[in-house]
């Protein structure tokens, strides 16, 4: 570079950072002291617990409080301890509330657990031993885990519109171009609760003075090591992913400068739908870019989840599911149900069971996708589609294991055939049972949608699965309904 400023305010820019690593530090700071607050408060209300609340018997004598200080104390550095080690105080951008509540509750037990041992096995016949009984024990982990998770999502909440205003924000600059480049801005701008204030863009072979997406284009590779330094960049994107590896590392080099935190999305990651592993052959590193996740015992555990979300919803579901049904036959003439041909598990076919919400010969000039204010839907049918409602009875077709709680959305034959000549890896998606709800459906995918968006969150999925992505799944489709934030339902 010839040494000029990049076409940015580098003063300002700088002057932003500045206050965003003042807020941070601040934010950083009530968070952990907040936490300790919040553990001593739970551990009072434990003891206060068991002298009056009935779960447990009632000591008729107590010792008094004071004696349970050390208790305390170990209490709240094991926990406090633990969150450290697991990395609850980086405060991560981009991560899943229901990930960040797991975490906290899985700390807090295991912190609880600990910290309960070792006082038996530090205190005992010393001057700190007192009787910690399990009493005690329950009602403290219990508040604590209560006031932790509350404050912690307070504190979420807080930081996310915090950055949302440019509060707690680091500057970024991306290295690339193409379509990878622009989908990266695009992702950027509409998540500005990630706190991402992308300073420029850097091109291979164009100078500054253009811009891509509105983004100016401060620079080509030379330039990054002055760019980092006069735009105070914390974190870059290499978004290349025609460059080969030779490029790659001398792009790397030239961003290793001071803490910057250095991304790359290399053309490799365009092919793959699961995490990373590195196994081992004789010493030689294997990198597995490919694996499925749903083997084995994982299958029995899906399947057990299955019948027990379908049993108890059949039963506790099945009074409206009569209402609904009834209100179906008053609507309009025809079955309240209606039976269609989906694929599913290997691509074979299955009745796929849902209530009627369109008229009888709604589909007399051949099928089609819904669209909004379609005047096929009957009103009845129009609500329950709205609120998916129209989709319990399929807690039958889980029953009888046709399909999953949770898995990739099953199609018609009509549209698989079509589909699977036009989408990379679509037929991929048939290797796990079709599921109620899925991983592409809480992310807005579902109705008149991308299907290829819809392939590769659906292929992520079945690479990605465990226990917890299914629960968190069914919760945020629950959350989706009551708060009606399906738009593509109709």
């Amino acid at each position: 570079m010839d040494g000029d400023t990049p076409a940015l305010d580098t003063l300002t820019v700088r002057k932003a950072q500045e206050s965003s690593r003042y807020a941070h530090r601040i934010l950083a700071t009530i968070l952990v002291t907040a936490d300790i607050a919040m553990l001593v408060a739970a551990f009072a209300l434990g003891y206060w617990a068991r002298g009056v609340l009935p779960l447990f018997a009632i000591p008729a004598h107590p010792p008094p409080f004071i004696d349970y200080l050390p208790t305390m104390l170990l209490h709240v550095a094991t926990i406090i301890t633990l969150f450290y080690l697991t990395r609850l105080y980086h405060q991560r951008r981009g991560i899943s509330r229901f990930d960040q509540l797991r975490d906290v509750i899985s700390a807090v037990t295991i912190g609880a657990v600990l910290a309960s041992g070792m006082q038996e096995l530090f205190f005992k016949n010393t001057s700190f031993d007192v009787d910690y009984p399990r009493g005690m024990f329950f009602y403290v982990w219990v508040f604590s885990m209560t006031l932790m998770v509350v404050w912690r999502e307070w504190h979420q909440v807080l930081r996310l519109r915090l950055r949302a205003r440019g509060i707690d924000n680091v500057n970024l600059l991306l290295v690339g171009n193409g379509d990878i480049a622009r989908d990266i801005i695009k992702k950027v701008r509409s998540r500005p609760e990630l706190g991402y204030n992308m300073v420029g863009v850097v091109k291979g072979n164009e100078k500054r003075g253009s811009t891509m997406l509105n983004i100016p284009i401060v620079g080509v590779f030379q330039d990054i090591p002055h760019l980092i330094d006069a735009l105070a960049v914390e974190q870059v994107i290499i978004a290349l992913p025609e460059s080969n590896r030779g490029e790659l590392v001398d792009l790397i080099t030239l961003c290793q400068r001071g803490q910057v935190d250095i991304k790359v999305f290399p053309d490799i990651f365009a092919y793959m739908a699961g995490d990373l592993n590195v196994d081992d052959l004789g010493g030689t590193p294997l990198l597995t870019v490919r694996d499925i996740a749903l083997r084995g015992w994982r299958l029995s555990l899906k399947r057990g989840l299955d019948l027990f979300g379908a049993v108890v919803g059949l039963i506790f579901l099945s009074p409206l599911m009569l209402l609904t049904a009834l209100l179906i036959k008053l609507e309009s003439e025809g079955p309240v149900f209606y039976a269609q041909e989906r694929m599913g598990l290997d691509g074979k076919p299955f009745p796929m069971i849902k209530f009627r919400s369109m008229r009888q010969d709604a589909e007399a000039a051949g099928p089609g996708w819904t669209t909004e204010d379609d005047p096929r839907v009957t009103r009845v049918g129009r609500f329950i589609r709205r609120t998916s409602w129209d989709e319990m009875p399929q807690l039958i077709n889980v029953l009888l294991g046709h399909m999953s709680l949770v898995g990739p959305r099953p199609e018609r034959p009509m549209y698989v055939r079509q589909f699977r000549n036009q989408i990379p890896r679509y037929m991929e998606r048939h290797r796990e049972k079709a599921g109620m709800t899925g991983w592409a459906q809480v992310n807005g995918l579902r109705g008149d949608t991308s299907i290829s968006d819809r392939t590769s969150y659906d292929l992520w999925y079945v690479e990605n699965w465990s226990l917890w992505l299914d629960i968190k799944i069914i919760i945020r489709t629950i959350i989706r309904i009551v708060l009606r934030r399906d738009e593509n339902a109709y």
